[in-house]
């Protein structure tokens, strides 16, 4: 199993990565924006079963080529890397991207669409194919064998993490809109400082070296 100190740490890194605003999160803010609480939290749903379709994939597909592979391994830890950076310094440029998902809206749809819409949108998420292809399998302990089994218990936290957060930006453009509405550099700074963070974990991804 996955010891203390890894899930820890992944738990921390999940977080860091979770937190900044990718496509999950404008999808969920643009649906609570035009639908309301209930279409959020049904989307976070959908996303959360999309991410972890790729928990899945990884653990029982390409994550068992990365394992066993160095070259495969380098060779998606950097790609990753080069892409959370490249997903960052976007970020920092484009910062004034995330209040325009404030300006959403639409009609309502029926509870299975969001949830499948939310789906797509998690399971296409480029941000967390990378995350989960390029970094979930460094924290594996293959020594404690059961490789499958530990992904897919990170993955969970992952998810767990998400939902949490997910579902916090969905509520709060629920009940915030008019506060964010009134002023949208709040959003920008908040893309700007999350646009750093991702560019610092790239570097940490492409400086990491696998452990035996």
């Amino acid at each position: 199993m996955v010891t203390t100190d890894r899930l820890i740490a992944f738990a921390a890194v999940s977080l860091l990565l979770i937190v900044i605003p990718g496509p999950s999160v404008l999808f969920v803010v643009g649906r609570a924006l035009a639908q309301g609480r209930r279409a959020a939290l049904v989307t976070v749903l959908g996303n959360t079963l999309g991410a972890y379709a790729l928990v899945v994939a990884v653990a029982f597909g390409v994550g068992a080529v990365v394992e066993r592979s160095a070259v495969v391994f380098t060779a998606l830890k950097l790609v990753g890397a080069a892409y959370l950076v490249y997903l960052g310094v976007k970020a920092v440029r484009q910062r004034g991207a995330l209040p325009a998902a404030f300006a959403g809206g639409g009609a309502a749809r029926g509870g299975l669409r969001t949830l499948w819409e939310g789906f797509a949108v998690g399971v296409a998420n480029p941000k967390t194919i990378v995350f989960f292809a390029a970094v979930l399998p460094q924290f594996v302990d293959r020594a404690q064998g059961g490789v499958a089994v530990q992904m897919l218990l990170l993955g969970l936290v992952f998810n767990l993490i998400a939902v949490t957060c997910d579902s916090a930006w969905g509520l709060a453009a629920a009940t915030a809109r008019d506060w964010f509405a009134r002023s949208p550099r709040r959003l920008a700074l908040v893309g700007g400082a999350g646009g750093l963070a991702m560019i610092g974990l790239g570097v940490t991804v492409a400086t990491t070296t696998r452990t035996p």
